[in-house]
């Protein structure tokens, strides 16, 4: 059976829910034959390896070690669910110390075992903020690290696909851009509903403004949805779209979605958040986002939360000063 490439694709944090589920997806969609899964917490990490051996699947190497070493070694793509995850009454900002501690490891362990590693794909929360400092830790180019924002995207779509009952596929081009956290830009000037321009439709009978707000707030909430409704933290969403991420850098088709990528243009500066972006074969990268003058004050407002975020972490000493940033990755301007 064909595989897309024979690159070794290491799997970061693999004993949880996102990094297992990433692993099982990664075989199914037939990335690669030599897949590394690794996770500190080597019993977990057994198991899921050996369900995955269990599953009969063919032609598929398939490694798995606590040794982040030996792991990340020869690395040509990563994937990284490797943070805490959100539990019960927490914001994705909550998490923000342990995991840009975490972040801070994992990318000096990529500067020192893969410095030649093509792409990487950060998912852990807040991932905007986690896939900043692994990007400045690891030397890596701005458009080898990209991180998981899609999230809100489809969460839009779905959201819009409920309310009128189409196919989710009549929704096109729903976009969220700025945070992936609860100042994210729902915008609706990108999206039309079964070909009709979204923005001609919000304020009608069709959709009321107020039923407009209420859909965004739940799109802005969607992530504590499921939390609500599963008692944890997505697992299946986030895996799959990460592993559409990484198959599109490993030259699969260009991924759908917006990401997170770092940008520094002017206007928006020194900081990750969600662009209108291409992911392929070539990396990451971004396109200025249009809109109307009150989504681009939400996504001014949505940049604003971001850099707050940066400067608590450059606070905390995770981070240098940003004047100090192109000594740490030479890449970063």
């Amino acid at each position: 059976m064909d595989f897309l490439s024979n690159d070794k694709l290491v799997i970061v944090g693999a004993a949880g829910m996102i990094g297992s589920n990433m692993a099982q997806t990664a075989i199914m969609m037939r990335l690669t034959p030599n897949i590394c899964l690794y996770d500190p917490y080597l019993p977990a990490l057994e198991g899921v390896a050996e369900e995955l051996y269990h599953s009969g699947f063919e032609g598929v190497n398939l490694t798995f070690t606590n040794d982040v070493a030996e792991a990340f070694t020869g690395a040509d793509y990563i994937v990284s669910s490797g943070g805490a995850a959100r539990k019960a009454g927490m914001t994705r900002e909550d998490l923000l110390k342990g995991n840009a501690e975490i972040a801070e490891e994992f990318g000096k362990n990529v500067r020192k075992y893969c410095p030649d590693v093509k792409h990487i794909v950060v998912v852990f929360n807040p991932a905007d903020i986690t896939g900043l400092i692994a990007l400045l830790y690891s030397g890596l180019k701005p458009q080898q690290v990209s991180t998981l924002a899609a999230l809100d995207s489809t969460r839009l779509q779905h959201e819009l696909a409920k309310y009128f009952n189409i196919p989710a596929d009549k929704i096109v081009n729903s976009r969220t851009y700025g945070g992936h956290g609860e100042q994210m830009a729902v915008y609706a000037s990108t999206t039309t509903v079964d070909g009709q321009p979204l923005t001609d439709i919000i304020g009608t009978e069709a959709l009321p403004r107020q039923e407009w707000e209420e859909m965004r707030q739940r799109v802005i909430q969607g992530g504590k949805h499921i939390i609500d409704l599963r008692g944890r933290s997505s697992f299946q969403s986030p895996a799959y779209l990460s592993i559409e991420m990484i198959a599109a850098a490993m030259g699969g088709k260009p991924f759908r979605w917006p990401v997170g990528t770092y940008v520094n243009n002017g206007h928006f500066n020194h900081i990750m958040m969600a662009m209108e972006t291409t992911l392929d074969r070539n990396g990451v990268h971004y396109k200025e986002v249009e809109g109307t003058p009150e989504e681009k004050a939400e996504l001014d407002k949505s940049y604003h939360h971001l850099c707050k975020l940066r400067d608590e972490v450059i606070a905390m000493g995770v981070l240098p000063p940003i004047p100090e940033w192109h000594k740490l990755n030479p890449n970063i301007d």
